[in-house]
This record gives structure tokens, C-alpha cells and sequence, in this order.
């Protein structure tokens, strides 16, 4: 009985003591170090990209590169003035010539794929392709990744320790369970609380760097005309509330006072 009280006891003491919060103040568990995550996700990077340029599906085309270059290098410089901790990441962003694809993502560190798909089936406006990168560099400053990881940490440890209290004949079972609980962890979208937190810092991070603001919820309608029955990649992996684009709209106005501010808008250099 005392084994089956101290082990789930130290898993508590484990989670609580692992807490951390993010930039908007939200209480976040961090089993996983971002440190730790920027390491895993610059050799997830590599291993995601090379068998693509291989192929020539890498910046195969100069304006379209120019053009994501010049945004996403205007967002990143606003990012590094805001957070100065990541003056030292090794920023990159990549487009994927994949005209079915309508994704982007953004790895903890900065690194970044936009694919063509969602060039040419969004048709995304500067602005609006601005609110894109914003949001998905929101996720990398919140430290998202290494938030998942945490996550998928948590339900093995916590699965493990059930199999630790349990009779030998029960333990096989657990152990799988905590195996499968962690892939799934990992392989999991962002919560809607992150998802959330990632709009907001995103919208913020975009006005500041001079897009309009207004563009988040007109990116928004175009990306859930995309597809029709089958939403695309991007709605599925960035789960929402029905009330995204009105929450967006709402926040526009509270930030047209950084997008109308008089200051130059330096690019970061890709």
C-alpha cells in the first residue's frame, strides 16, 4: 500500500515542481527543457528537409523565397527585440514546393517551412501571410515544443508509475500504454489553449513588425474556404475554437496602436 501511495506522490511532486509560465503568464508544465527542445527540433529540421532538397522541392523558386524571406526576416527581427533570448537562435525558413500541401510550422529555435500549397491555394497577402508566420514563431517564443514534449513526458512517467504499483501480470499492459501515450503526446496538435496563446502573441508580434493587423481574420476565412469538406492540413493540425475569427477581429483594434506606430521595421537576415 505505501508503494502505491509514495510512487504517484512523486510523480506529483515531479509535475508541480516542473512548472513554468509562458510570455502571456499561462502556467506551463516543462518536464522537457526548451534548451533541450531547440536541440531536438534543429536535428528534426535537418532529417525533415534534406530527402526535399534532394529532390529539388527546396526554394525552388527565387520571388516566391524572396518574398517569405522578407516577411518572415521583418517578424523575426521584431521577435528578437521582444525577446531578447533568442538573439542566438539559428533562424531559418524554408518553402516546400508541395502544391497540395496548405501548412506552415515553426520548430522550437525558429526553425521554419512554409509549404506551396498554401501560397497558392490561400493566396495569402502579405498581411495575411504575416499573421501565418507570426502565429507559427508565437508557438517557437511560448515554447510549444518543448510544452508537447513535457506533456507526452508526463503520461509515461505517470503510466510507468502505474506500472511500478501494479501486480506483475498488469505491468506489460501499462508499459505499452505509456509507449503508446508519448508517441501520441508528441504526434498530438497543439491545444486550443496554445493555439490561443499563439494568435494572440502572433497578431501582436505581425503589428509591431508593420502588417495590418485586421489581416488575421481575413487569412482565417480564406483558410476555411480551402478545401471545402476536407479542410486542409493546416485547420487540422491548428484545432480552433468556432470563434477564432471573431476573437481576431475583436483584437485588432487593441493592436492598431503598434501598426500605426512611426518606426522603421528592420528585416533579419535569412
Amino acid at each position: 500500500m505505501k508503494r502505491l501511495f509514495i510512487i504517484p506522490l512523486l510523480v506529483l511532486v515531479l509535475v508541480i515542481t516542473a512548472c513554468t509560465t509562458s510570455p502571456t503568464g499561462r502556467r506551463q508544465l516543462m518536464l522537457v527543457s526548451p534548451e533541450q527542445a531547440i536541440s531536438a527540433s534543429k536535428e528534426a529540421y535537418v532529417k525533415t528537409l534534406q530527402p526535399l532538397d534532394d529532390k529539388g522541392k527546396i526554394d525552388n523558386n527565387p520571388a516566391v523565397t524572396r518574398r517569405v524571406k522578407q516577411i518572415t526576416g521583418r517578424l523575426i527581427a521584431q521577435a528578437i527585440h521582444d525577446y531578447p533570448r533568442t538573439r542566438n537562435w539559428e533562424w531559418s525558413v524554408k518553402v516546400i514546393d508541395d502544391p497540395e500541401t496548405v501548412n506552415a510550422w515553426c520548430m522550437a529555435g525558429g526553425k521554419m517551412a512554409v509549404y506551396t500549397g498554401l501560397l497558392n491555394k490561400v493566396k495569402p497577402t502579405d498581411d495575411e501571410l504575416a499573421q501565418v508566420m507570426g502565429h507559427e514563431i508565437a508557438h517557437a517564443l511560448a515554447n510549444h515544443t518543448a510544452e508537447k514534449m513535457s506533456v507526452a513526458m508526463a503520461s509515461q512517467i505517470g503510466l510507468m508509475a502505474v506500472a511500478v504499483a501494479a501486480n506483475d501480470s498488469n505491468r506489460g499492459a501499462a508499459l505499452t500504454g505509456a509507449a503508446l501515450a508519448a508517441n501520441l503526446a508528441i504526434q498530438l496538435p497543439n491545444s486550443r489553449t496554445a493555439e490561443s496563446e499563439a494568435d494572440r502573441m502572433g497578431i501582436e508580434l505581425a503589428a509591431k513588425a508593420g502588417y495590418d493587423p485586421y489581416a488575421a481574420a481575413t487569412l482565417w476565412e480564406k483558410m476555411g474556404r480551402v478545401g471545402g469538406a476536407n479542410p486542409p492540413e493546416f485547420l487540422s493540425t491548428h484545432p480552433a475554437p468556432g470563434n477564432r475569427q471573431a476573437t481576431l477581429r475583436a483584437l485588432a483594434p487593441q493592436m492598431m496602436k503598434y501598426y500605426k506606430e512611426k518606426k522603421p521595421h528592420p528585416v533579419y537576415p535569412l
